[in-house]
């Protein structure tokens, strides 16, 4: 048995070893191991004796994937500080000009840039699903099998609101290949099990549970991530999360982490969701998601107060584009959008992922609450992509600004200082002329009014106050003042930015 500055040796060369590969690790803490001989207190409850049976069945669908692309030596590498000749050296400026030519001819030498990340094989010819950001700018992509058989891959598709991507590779003999399960089943609590090529050491396998469901972390108009503890790190992207009966609930994507390594806390796109984009994409190389035209927001305590809705549910209609489904069916600004195809809508992040799994043209119902009543209005959907290019042309052809003018203030109410929509408004606060046609422009606010803790700012440009339109400065005044009088504490402001983009806020009126 070693002692224990024998065994503070073999660590320090096993260190040694590991670190000339590029590893790097936490510090080393060396402790006394401690045996216990009494009995082992029962736990009242326990993960799965192993999970060896399961692992072995899955690792060989599991591939990691290498990619290369062409980039300059100044993306690629840092620049390599130049060594400098003793202090008054007769070949300083010889030193200097030779190390100098040598940078530039590395800065005008392009390099192959490398990257590591996981996939799953899901179709035995030779379908395999990874990340987007896997794969994003490769000139070159190699699907590596466990059994060391490297093959090249072909982009099928690519999405980026999800991140994700179909590779199709041609294999020689049919591929082991793994299935979707319901995500939907997933519990909190409930183990699962992650197969990636962390740090490029190749299959791994981590274990842990379901941390938690329908997280948002901001990087996409769709999250809806299942959460685990079980370990995920750099190279992990794109691999599987099983459950335990060897069914794929989920694609593993990002971690949070302070180090870069994982500390507990990943995060999967769920299967049910990834499904259907991965078989859109194997079938029109590209998404086909059903759109709506509505611009929406969540609806807030004070909103559903001054609406009188019972609940905070729902998704509050902020605009509506033109020539859109949703102004052909009749949806209006200001609507609460309750149930869209026979479901309920319980805020604002499930309404935009329940239209982009709609199929395009399908005819939907969407009920509203607009002023107090539930109405049903039918709606035929679009596509997605066609409306996003629609706005994109709108945007570009926007541009251009003139010289402000200065405009008197009209009317005061609320902290606001208020003036009619007219050409020198216009030009004041660069109003775009074809998106802002009519309102009240928000010419200064008072700091530390209810206005400005709403963040209404100047520029601003109010359409309705109370769900009625006003067309000038004194409409707002009398509106506000009839909803004191009605003993309204709150007032619902539909409000437009200079570019157009509606928003509703309540203010404090009492």
């Amino acid at each position: 048995m070693l002692n224990g500055t024998q065994r503070l040796g073999v660590l320090k060369r096993a260190f040694a070893a590991t670190a000339a590969v590029g590893l790097v690790f936490a510090p080393l803490v060396l402790a006394p191991l401690v045996v216990s001989t009494g009995p082992v207190a029962a736990a009242s409850g326990k993960g799965p004796d192993s999970v060896a049976d399961l692992a072995e069945g899955l690792l060989d669908a599991v591939v990691n994937i290498s990619t290369s692309q062409t980039a300059s030596a100044e993306r690629a590498t840092p620049p390599v500080p130049t060594p400098k000749a003793p202090e008054g050296s007769p070949f300083q400026e010889f030193f200097d000009e030779f190390f100098n030519k040598q940078q530039k001819n590395r800065e005008r030498e392009p390099r192959k840039v490398q990257s590591l990340g996981s996939g799953f094989v899901i179709d035995a010819e030779g379908i395999i699903v990874t990340n987007n950001h896997v794969i994003d700018g490769a000139d070159e992509i190699t699907a590596n099998f466990p059994d060391g058989t490297k093959l090249k891959a072909e982009l099928i598709g690519k999405d980026q609101k999800t991140d994700i991507a179909v590779l199709r590779v041609k294999p020689t003999k049919p591929l082991k290949a793994v299935k979707f399960g319901n995500s939907d089943k997933a519990r909190v609590g409930d183990w699962v099990m992650a197969i990636g090529n962390p740090f490029g050491l190749g299959g791994t396998v981590t274990v842990g549970i379901v941390s938690a469901r329908n997280r948002d972390i901001n990087s996409g108009p769709y999250d809806n991530f299942i959460q685990t503890d079980a370990a995920i790190n750099r190279g992990n992207s794109g691999g599987p999360l099983f459950n335990m009966d060897g069914e794929v609930i989920g694609i593993n994507t990002a971690i949070i982490s302070p180090s870069g390594g994982s500390i507990g806390i990943g995060f999967s796109i769920p299967s049910n969701g990834a499904a259907a984009v991965v078989e859109q994409l194997r079938t029109y190389r590209e998404t086909r998601r059903g759109w709506l035209g509505v611009r929406i927001q969540g609806v807030t305590e004070d909103i559903a107060e001054s609406l009188g809705l019972k609940d905070v549910k729902g998704a509050l209609v902020a605009g509506v584009t033109e020539k859109g489904p949703a102004e052909a069916a009749g949806i209006q600004a200001g609507d609460v959008i309750l149930k869209f195809d026979g479901r309920t809508v319980p805020g604002v992040r499930e309404l935009p992922r329940m239209v982009a799994d709609s199929a395009i043209s399908k005819e939907v119902d969407v009920v509203v609450l607009r002023k107090g009543k539930e109405e049903t209005l039918k709606v035929r959907l679009g596509r997605l992509e066609e409306g996003e290019k629609i706005e994109r042309e709108k945007a570009a052809a926007g541009k251009g600004t003139t010289a402000p003018t200065v405009q008197p203030v009209i009317s005061r109410a609320l902290g606001l200082g208020l003036a009619d929509l007219d050409a020198a408004n216009r030009d004041r606060f660069k109003l775009n002329k074809d998106k802002v046609t009519k309102g009240v422009v928000v010419t200064e606010v008072t700091p530390d009014s209810p206005a400005a803790e709403k963040r209404i700012v100047a520029g601003d440009v109010i359409l309705e106050v109370g769900q009625e339109e006003v067309k000038s400065a004194d409409d707002v005044v009398k509106r506000i003042e009839t909803l004191k009088k009605d003993g309204r504490k709150r007032a619902l402001f539909l409000l437009s930015n200079p570019d157009g983009e509606m928003r509703f806020v309540t203010v404090q009126v009492d």
